[in-house]
């Protein structure tokens, strides 16, 4: 095997990826175990299909499309972080970024139409009087300071934006990348900002941060500009940006400055496509709510209806009274 004089100053970690053949699809799709994202994804996956069991077992409905939704945003964080990408990832910027993109803005939407917070209210039993159970201290956690500060889009932008610059353009992300650990770490990073900015804004689960659809719309696109300025600056440098990626291995046949390019690009076209989709996800659901809306009104109106016309009835009858 060929190390090429590479890998002698980096760390083991890196050591195994030296020698990666030139990325094609195939290759990147290969599986690579990952213990943390595999385990992880494992132990979500089966607690949701517990919860859906449980409501099934006892004759209540949970909607197909949130279980498939689940499953799916499950399954993207796995193909992102359990196969070769994520070897990959490790010594090209391009891959590094679509994972990036992928657990941040993908991930997250398709998890949080899952509804996971509904699922385990509607699953877990309420404990005895007097007593906190699993439930109930969830409830309490819903309900606190603590997440209305953290879903509130004073918080939630910042940090979105913050996730960028303030990780690509600091020497922390290098920092992060000399151990598996901090790759693992910042990947979670990733994942758990994309939960928070997005939450507020699907509305699908109960929050304490819950504007209307204009106010959601325009949280959405009030950090997209952000990323596409990102990418952009990454696509219009002169040289590599980020010293991690600056002398990929020989083996990849990589040119350090146009992966950097395609980074950019992946970065760019990334924040257009997931706001579209939920940007539809959200004219939907405001459609359903007026039509819900109209529905109740017009029971409200039957229900009224008859005493309305019984009154009309009688007055009309009064009018004739005094008019003899």
């Amino acid at each position: 095997m060929d190390h090429s004089g590479h890998g002698m100053d980096m760390n083991m970690d890196m050591d195994m990826d030296m020698d990666l053949p030139p990325f094609t699809l195939g290759r990147g799709l290969e599986f690579s175990f990952d213990a943390f994202f595999l385990i992880g994804s494992l132990l979500g996956l089966g607690l949701y299909l517990w919860g859906v069991a449980r409501l099934r077992g006892r004759g209540d409905g949970w909607p197909l499309g949130r279980t498939l939704s689940f499953t799916v945003g499950v399954l993207t964080v796995a193909l992102m972080m359990c196969t070769k990408l994520n070897d990959y990832g490790m010594v090209m910027f391009s891959v590094h970024m679509v994972q990036h993109m992928v657990i941040s803005m993908v991930s997250p939407i398709l998890l949080l139409l899952g509804a996971p917070v509904t699922l385990t209210l509607r699953a877990l039993p309420p404990a005895a009087r007097g007593v906190k159970g699993p439930r109930e201290l969830l409830l309490m956690l819903l309900h606190s300071r603590y997440l209305k500060v953290i879903t509130h889009p004073a918080f939630t932008i910042p940090l979105f934006i913050a996730s960028l610059y303030g990780l690509y353009f600091t020497p922390l992300f290098d920092s992060l990348m000399q151990s598996r650990a901090g790759h693992i770490g910042m990947m979670v990073h990733f994942l758990a900002v994309g939960l928070i900015f997005f939450w507020p804004i699907m509305g699908v689960d109960p929050g304490p941060h819950r504007p209307g659809y204009v106010m959601r719309m325009l949280e959405l696109f009030a950090g997209m500009p952000f990323h596409a300025f990102f990418g952009i600056a990454l696509m219009m440098a002169a040289e590599p940006m980020i010293k991690s990626y600056e002398n990929p291995p020989a083996s990849l046949g990589v040119d350090a400055l146009l992966d950097q390019q395609w980074g950019g690009g992946i970065a760019w076209a990334f924040s257009e496509i997931p706001s579209v989709l939920v940007l539809i996800a959200l004219v939907y659901q405001w459609y359903r709510s007026e039509q819900r809306a109209a529905k109740r009104s017009d029971r409200a109106a039957e229900r009224n209806g008859d005493q309305e016309l019984e009154a009309y009835n009688s007055y009309l009858a009064s009018l004739q009274g005094r008019g003899r």
